[in-house]
């Protein structure tokens, strides 16, 4: 439906001053995007489900429209340009904070967080330093803290000793998970190649030189086949090479082989190459599975080799005694990464690494003379980012106004709300459930009865053409969905133990906004269904069923 337009403020209280001179705008708040905050900020799922949002066809690229890369020369009326911000960019947004939007890992955040977050932005602190950030250095290490503990569970001696020492840190807030675990495996290749007798280290005398010194052909990190692509990433800035990411093999529940990494470490020590780090996963981004965290540290304890777990998903499950039980392990890790952007539900951007053994972080110290001063606490000395907002504060507001038992029931009803989706699924005769959920996301597929009798009953060479075609039909119905705008699910690749390992296409669903309802799953796949009748790529596959037997 097209929504009429209207304007964002009745009464604009900018007034022109002389030659329009910008300093007026760093005076008090002249309200130009009051009524536009009004609208999206006060209940952002409200915004998605009114007449000032277009659901349909949010994903289109309007190359067109934004075209010009000429700079404005002159200033824009404020109403003016409110308008077309809700007219021409936040109308055509993705939806994320709505409860049929169940695709991806970003949800509705509690109400309080645009109000706080608005005051977060004008105090503009800069946590790197303290003379830019003042309490909220204390306050950002008291919150690593709080999730070092968490996961690792020292003592009240050890934070007594280590939380707000000057020299060492527990850990540090970054962009996201992707450079958080950059910074863990940038200290953990720095310890593997540290300084020596007669050698500076690597963060001194470079990679090269490390290699020939220690006597390596190589690193490597090893990490299962359902890794985040981040780690290639960091294999890459590393200098490691993204080749030397080595993928282990994963068993039909989606977790790392443990027979499978010894065999690969098996392989790198042949070759002379050090295995630098094994990454296990908590909670892989594409079916949620826990790798077997406490076999890994035991394989990584054998090999003497960083033992590294990116949580940036699943971390936040720890806050649930009902769950936690799955990350039996985690505390042995040298390092975790955990996203609060995720299940702790505040804004982009928001990741943690966190160092079980705060001397881990001298590995990647840095200073300069105008701030991060040696022996300062300045945060920045411990992080790979120059510059940063106050991300922390949002965290500590959600501890606090949530507490882990608010937060922990969030957990739950994402989980339970997947296990709930899984039956479904198993309940209807034209849907085939790929991957059974450990937390809460899962994939699957649509399946028509007659195909799925048909897969059984092909040969090999027959059953085939018949999965390509499946697969055409699912990217198909995804991508009705996603333009129709009434509902999202994404979609991947995986290899399936149910069909021997071939590569398949499903759909992919994150249950982690709590006003996701039973009902709106339910019409998930009756949409689905309805648009599978409409897909052009129904009638190839339904041919092709019919040579089956012929």
């Amino acid at each position: 439906m097209k929504a009429p337009k209207t304007e964002t403020s009745a009464r604009p209280r900018y007034h022109a001053t002389d030659d329009d001179c910008p300093l007026h705008w760093f005076d008090a708040d002249w309200g130009a995007f009051e009524d536009l905050e009004r609208r999206i900020a006060e209940h952002p799922a409200d915004f998605f489900a009114g007449d000032d949002f277009e659901p349909a066809g949010a994903c289109a690229p309007r190359a067109a429209q934004f075209a010009s890369v000429e700079l404005p020369e002159n200033p824009t009326a404020p109403q003016a340009h409110a308008d077309h911000l809700l007219h021409d960019v936040f109308r055509h947004v993705m939806p994320v904070a709505s409860p049929t939007f169940v695709g991806h890992m970003t949800s509705s955040l509690p109400s309080f967080m645009p109000s706080l977050a608005k005051i977060v932005a004008a105090l503009n602190q800069n946590v790197v330093k303290l003379e830019t950030s003042g309490a909220l250095t204390g306050l950002e290490r008291q919150v690593i803290g709080m999730l070092h503990k968490l996961v690792f569970g020292q003592d009240g001696a050890f934070y007594a000793r280590w939380l707000h020492d000057a020299e060492h840190s527990l850990g540090a807030f970054c962009a996201g998970g992707t450079t958080a675990n950059l910074a863990a495996l940038w200290a953990s290749r720095n310890h593997v190649l540290r300084a020596d007798e007669g050698f500076a280290g690597v963060n001194g005398a470079g990679l090269v030189a490390a290699l020939r010194h220690y006597g390596y052909d190589g690193l490597a990190i090893l990490v299962s086949e359902r890794g985040h692509y981040s780690l290639r990433k960091a294999a890459d800035v590393l200098g490691i090479g993204r080749d030397q990411l080595v993928p282990v093999a994963v068993d039909g529940d989606g977790r790392m082989r443990i027979d499978k990494l010894r065999e690969a470490l098996d392989d790198l020590k042949a070759r002379n190459i050090r295995p630098m780090a094994i990454v296990g996963i908590a909670g892989t981004t594409e079916t949620g599975a826990v790798d077997p965290l406490d076999a890994i540290a035991d394989v990584a304890e054998e090999a003497g080799c960083h033992f590294h777990v990116d949580a940036a998903w699943g971390g936040a499950t720890l806050l649930s005694e009902r769950e936690r039980g799955r990350f039996a392990g985690i505390e042995r890790a040298d390092s975790v990464v955990i996203d609060a952007h995720k299940q702790f539900y505040v804004p982009m951007g928001a990741g943690m690494v966190l160092f079980r053994n705060p001397a881990w972080t001298q590995d990647i110290v840095q200073h300069a003379n105008y701030i991060v001063r040696k022996g300062s606490v300045d945060l920045g000395r411990h992080t790979l980012e120059g510059s940063r907002g106050a991300a922390a504060v949002m965290l500590y507001a959600n501890l606090h106004l949530l507490g882990r038992k608010g937060l922990a029931r969030l957990i739950e009803t994402g989980v339970d709300n997947a296990r709930y989706f899984a039956t479904l699924i198993e309940q209807q005769p034209d849907f085939e459930l790929d991957s059974r959920p450990q937390l809460c996301i899962l994939t699957y597929r649509y399946v028509p009865e007659a195909v799925r009798t048909a897969l059984q009953a092909a040969s090999p060479a027959a059953r085939e053409p018949i999965q390509a075609a499946l697969d055409a039909l699912t990217i198909s119905i995804q991508e009705m969905q996603r333009d129709a705008g009434r509902s999202f699910v994404s979609r991947t690749q995986l290899t399936s133990s149910q069909w021997n390992g071939r590569a398949i296409a499903v759909f992919r669903v994150v249950l982690a906004n709590p006003d996701t309802t039973r009902e709106i799953l339910q019409n998930v796949l009756a949409e689905q269904r309805e648009l599978a009748a409409r897909s052009p790529a129904l009638p190839a596959l339904m041919g092709l069923v019919g040579l089956v037997g012929e």
